[in-house]
């Protein structure tokens, strides 16, 4: 009986996984071989690269993409919440209330400490 639950969804996992493999395969067969000095130099927005490509990054770089995520992944526990309002009642909207005092208070120490700042 599981099994029988599953079945299309691992039918479609299988035919996405076949259709990639099948245009991977016809792009390495099919598709164009001229390998030229111009191709193989390493580009950035159509400009050639200047100096390394190693380089540090500034800790904001990261402390804002960690904010943002953070922030996104919010948004992923809406949705859940979004769907079942009716049936959460006035339970379900002090806990989001909840939810959201607790990001406001962390923005807003981040806010306070200068992360989001870019200099």
């Amino acid at each position: 009986m599981l099994a029988e639950q599953y079945a299309p969804v691992l039918i479609v996992i299988g035919l996405a996984l076949g259709v990639a493999g099948l245009f991977t395969l016809m792009g390495m067969f099919l598709g164009p071989k001229l390998d030229t000095e111009t191709k193989r130099m390493p580009f950035e927005s159509g400009m050639p690269s200047e100096g390394s490509g190693f380089k540090r990054y500034s800790v904001r770089f990261y402390l804002v993409a960690m904010i943002f995520l953070i922030f996104d992944v919010e948004v992923v526990f809406l949705y859940p919440w979004a769907v079942q309002f009716r049936e959460l009642g006035w339970f379900g909207f002090s806990e989001l209330l909840v939810f959201f005092v607790v990001l406001a208070l962390g923005l807003a120490y981040a806010w306070k400490k200068g992360a989001l700042e870019w200099e």
